[in-house]
């Protein structure tokens, strides 16, 4: 129900959002944006008891603290499929439920992963910068690169987006194991019992499992040895799911062939070492930005918050409202 932007409002907006998105939380529903300086402190006193549920993104999230904070918090509505910023557990205790937007940026995310293996394999983003600095001309051809088709492929977490990276690889003849939590049903994939044991046997391993604190560094040290010098590291997941420092030691060592990277710890902040590397390709957290994703992404997001305005339930529900809080 549409709202005046200066009314006891029982929105909240926590963290940057995309610019329409928060556009629309203000004028439509007179959300709040909860202030990051100083004033935080005072805004909670006078607002936190008034607001009923919180949007926010995978960015930023919602922690302990804050809910303890917003007494009356009754869902986080998540802009993105990522949760892991969010206490879910606490949710959970509090009777608070906690929604993001999975499937409609699937596509987009699958398509960013196919297209960090081909750039990172290929060299084109490497070989583009050899064009335009015109070594072309002054030092020859530019080197030869590693073949795409007919790879073999590790994937770490084989969900939605997980399968959605296989679909598009089968078309490239590539071989590909995976490795979950547990054993996906009916699956025409290897199956490996450890990130260890995929990484090892495999050309490229895509990193595509959730992040938070059960897979924080899941890829780890060990596991980047054993995909050794001749493989290559993709990750479109979170940048928390991989040793980072590990990641950068080896490739300056020569330990890894290469890396393509649209996530990292400490975004957006990038490992300064890695700016230099011919065999690292680097994007800025674009996995799911396009267009079309985004809206969906949008739209999704607000029919979280609708539904929950009007039933106190939730269209895509990762921690559900309990029913006797509703």
């Amino acid at each position: 129900m549409p709202l005046s932007p200066n009314a006891n409002s029982v929105v909240l907006q926590v963290g940057p959002l995309k610019p329409s998105l928060a556009d629309t939380l203000s004028r439509d529903y007179g959300a709040h944006a909860l202030p990051t300086n100083a004033t935080r402190s005072s805004f909670l006193a006078t607002h936190g008891d008034s607001i009923r549920v919180v949007v926010t993104s995978g960015r930023t999230g919602v922690d302990r603290e804050l809910m303890i904070a917003l007494s009356n918090l009754g869902a986080v509505v998540n802009f993105g499929v990522g949760y892991d910023t969010t206490d879910v557990e606490f949710a959970a205790q509090r009777g608070i439920g906690v929604s993001n937007t999975p499937d409609v940026l699937s596509d987009c995310v699958a398509d960013t992963a196919v297209g960090l293996i081909i750039d990172t394999l290929r060299g084109f983003s490497a070989a583009d910068r050899y064009v335009r600095a015109g070594n072309w001309t002054s030092q020859g051809n530019f080197p030869l690169t590693r073949k795409v088709s007919g790879a073999r492929v590790g994937i770490v977490g084989l969900g939605r987006i997980g399968r959605a990276i296989a679909q598009r690889l089968n078309g490239f003849g590539c071989e590909i194991a995976y490795h979950n939590r547990r054993r996906v049903p009916d699956s025409p994939y290897r199956y490996a019992n450890s990130v260890v044991e995929l990484a090892g046997g495999v050309d490229v391993l895509v990193v595509a499992a959730a992040g938070g604190p059960a897979s924080a560094r899941l890829v780890d040290r060990v596991a980047l040895e054993a995909l050794g010098p001749r493989g290559y590291l993709v990750n479109i997941a979170r940048g928390s799911v991989v040793d980072e420092e590990a990641l950068v030691d080896l490739l300056f060592s020569g330990g890894l062939a290469g890396a393509g990277l649209d996530v990292f710890a400490d975004e957006p902040n990038v490992p300064e070492r890695l700016l230099g590397l011919d065999n690292v390709v680097l994007l800025p957290h674009v996995g799911s930005g396009t267009v079309e994703t985004r809206a969906a992404m949008e739209a999704l997001t607000l029919s979280n918050l609708d539904e929950f305005l009007s039933s106190g339930t939730l269209v895509t529900p990762v921690v559900q409202v309990p029913e006797a809080v509703r």
